[in-house]
């Protein structure tokens, strides 16, 4: 078999994947970039679409007892989970139940804010090299609220935000949220608008558009199987065995399986999502994405349809698929907005890689020189993708880094 070399390789051409391997092209090194699909075809083919700038506190665990009561009961439309993966599962959801105390989750904030203030910068950055600047909309999205209870404490958040990490945001009342969103249901008590985020209307064409400005600047893509991959950094693909001096493991929820086998404990684990896109009916519009708060749903206006997607499903990563919780909330969704026809034949799942304290892991593998590791976005892949990439090919290329990537290294656990 042909053996071909490079600088480096990446594993895994979902957005953080690829943002690396553009990073590294552009900083002179000769890059493959490997999957076993075309880029951006697994988890960054079907998220919301959110470049999340307000999301400076990561998604905690929750602590309060009706709500673990409530998700215990697995009837939740936000969460739900499989009694076979819960035993699994069970020392990952200790350690992110800790983590999720408030002091703890504030100390985590405090590093995990530093990647988050710069996720719109970097698209936009990238996306304007990349000649894909028309599919990012820098019209913020909202949550809408059915309860004043759930307003109150949500605007309460966003104020701490602003005041904390200048999260900018607008608290619109009924009125204000009709104007803003015609179709939208008028029992609706009001909305929130996080103004300074982005939203993408196809996350799959955004990603194959920075994989083509990645093979524009001389990188090149290969279909392989990174069960291959071994010391040496060497793995097999359908064109030939690519070596490399360096490697980067950005596999995102399947991360594990090279680390694993390279002698690494991580505490990674999965939540798993669903989507399905509709037509509208008639001649009503969604101008944002909007995240009906109380019912754990998002509904986001894209290329293909208005796109639905579902909350955390707990789940061994290759389980069948159970799409209960999109069955679910498709009838409240439609009560939300006027949805009209399912436009896929089935509904997508993707799979969201996690650590138990809530941040990536991006940085070198503390027992290999020259092997690199970039994943564990959880709900952020999509939105810190570009700042993930800049950061490991700063850090390859002995620059100095954007921002402090010692609370991202694999050392912590």
């Amino acid at each position: 078999m042909t053996t071909i070399k490079f600088d480096a390789v990446v594993l895994g051409a979902g957005i953080v994947g690829v943002c690396v391997a553009v990073h590294l092209q552009k900083r002179g090194r000769r890059v493959a970039l490997i999957d076993r699909k075309q880029p951006g075809n697994e988890t960054s083919f079907g998220n919301a679409g959110l470049i999340q700038r307000e999301g400076v506190y990561p998604y905690a665990f929750p602590r309060d007892l009706g709500t673990l009561l409530r998700y215990a009961r697995n009837q939740s439309p936000d969460v739900r989970y499989h009694a076979d993966a819960i035993l699994k599962t069970a020392p990952f959801l200790w350690q992110y139940w800790r983590n999720s105390h408030p002091a703890r989750h504030a100390a985590i904030a405090r590093s995990y804010s530093t990647l988050i203030e710069h996720c719109v910068d970097e698209h936009r950055a990238l996306a304007a090299d990349a000649g894909a600047s028309a599919l990012l909309r820098p019209t913020g999205w909202i949550k809408v609220f059915r309860s004043k209870q759930v307003q109150d404490a949500e605007i309460q958040h966003a104020e701490q935000w602003h005041r904390e990490y200048g999260v900018e945001f607008e608290s619109l009342d009924a009125g204000r949220l009709q104007q803003k969103e015609p179709d939208l249901d008028t029992a609706l008590l009001g909305g929130l608008r996080y103004t300074a985020s982005d939203s993408v209307s196809d996350p799959n064409a955004l990603v194959t558009a920075y994989a083509k400005y990645f093979e524009a600047l001389g990188g090149r893509f290969f279909i392989g199987d990174a069960d291959s991959f071994r010391e040496g950094w060497t793995v097999d693909t359908q064109d030939g065995t690519i070596t490399a001096s360096s490697a980067v493991v950005a596999l995102g929820p399947w991360s594990d399986r090279v680390s694993t086998r390279l002698g690494y404990r991580l505490p990674l684990a999965v939540k798993r999502g669903y989507h399905m896109h509709y037509a509208p009916q008639a001649a009503a519009r969604l101008n944002h994405p909007v995240l009906d708060v109380e019912n754990g749903y998002l509904l986001a206006p894209m290329a293909k349809g208005i796109r639905l997607t579902t909350g955390a499903e707990i789940a061994h990563c290759d389980a069948p698929k159970t799409p209960t919780q999109l069955a679910a909330v498709e009838p409240i969704a439609r009560t939300l907005f006027p949805l009209g026809g399912r436009l896929d034949n089935e509904a997508w799942m993707g799979r969201r890689p996690c650590t138990p304290d809530m941040m990536p892991i991006i940085g070198p593998a503390r027992n290999h020189q020259d092997l690199w590791f970039a994943f564990g976005h959880a709900h952020h892949g999509l939105t810190l993708g570009p700042v993930t990439g800049r950061l490991i090919a700063e850090m390859m290329t002995g620059e100095e880094t954007l921002v402090d990537t010692r609370p991202f290294r694999v050392e912590r656990f």
